[in-house]
């Protein structure tokens, strides 16, 4: 992990295209803001967890249609 110290108003570049700016620093909270294109998702830690765990779930379920339609189709008649 890269460790950097920045104070408020300054930022560091992550690539050509991402910018994560320190806006204000209050106590033992910092307010951040970053800047980045469109197509780049940006989330907080818990809610990207919460995502992957629900892409998850669903591919399992996805995947349970999948194989129980396959063994429909493995059970029919061939005559």
């Amino acid at each position: 992990m890269l460790v950097l110290t920045r104070k408020s108003n300054q930022s560091i570049m992550i690539g050509d295209d991402i910018e994560v700016s320190v806006l204000a620093i209050m106590g033992e909270k910092v307010r951040i803001g970053i800047q980045a294109p469109r197509d780049v998702p940006v989330f907080r830690r818990e809610v990207y967890l919460e995502i992957q765990q629900e892409n998850l779930a669903a591919g399992e379920g996805a995947k349970a249609e999948v194989d129980a339609a396959l063994r429909k189709l493995g059970d029919g008649d061939d005559s």
